[in-house]
């Protein structure tokens, strides 16, 4: 169940391609996770959030206004393994790419929530709490 942020210059991709990368984001994460066919459980606990930023609010000390992106994932512990972590820097990469249609550089930060620091609906989640989630939602797959 990862969050992910994308921060991009406002102009940088397509007016309409805001869903699209969340879609393909979102599926992306949760394939280096080890989840080959989400469900309901793994869809509607992912969120993405696409921040369009002035072009003067990005920039490098060397370029201001650059045409950078910045895309930051936070799953929850030991979701993503050393080969997760690869598939899903490269995939993030060509996702945002192929959506700017351009080769824009691109940084991928991967954030592990410490156990017990990932919270929804009030909850604060750690292995115990996604033990049970997993099994409820395995639960109601069977029935």
């Amino acid at each position: 169940m990862p969050m992910i942020d994308v921060y991009a210059p406002a102009s940088l991709f397509p007016a309409d391609a805001d869903e699209n990368l969340v879609d393909a984001l979102t599926h992306a994460v949760l394939r280096a996770e080890g989840v080959a066919q989400p469900g309901p459980f793994h869809l509607d606990n992912t969120a993405a959030f696409i921040h369009r930023l002035p072009e003067p609010a990005i920039g490098t000390a060397a370029t201001p206004a650059a045409p950078v992106v910045r895309v930051q994932i936070v799953t929850p512990p030991a979701s993503l393994d050393r080969e997760g972590q690869r598939t899903i820097t490269r995939e993030a990469t060509e996702i945002v790419q192929a959506a700017a249609g351009a080769d824009v550089r691109t940084w991928v930060i991967l954030t592990e929530a410490a156990e017990g620091g990932w919270g929804i609906q009030g909850t604060a989640f750690g292995a115990e709490e996604f033990a049970a989630l997993a099994r409820a939602a395995a639960a109601a797959a069977d029935a």
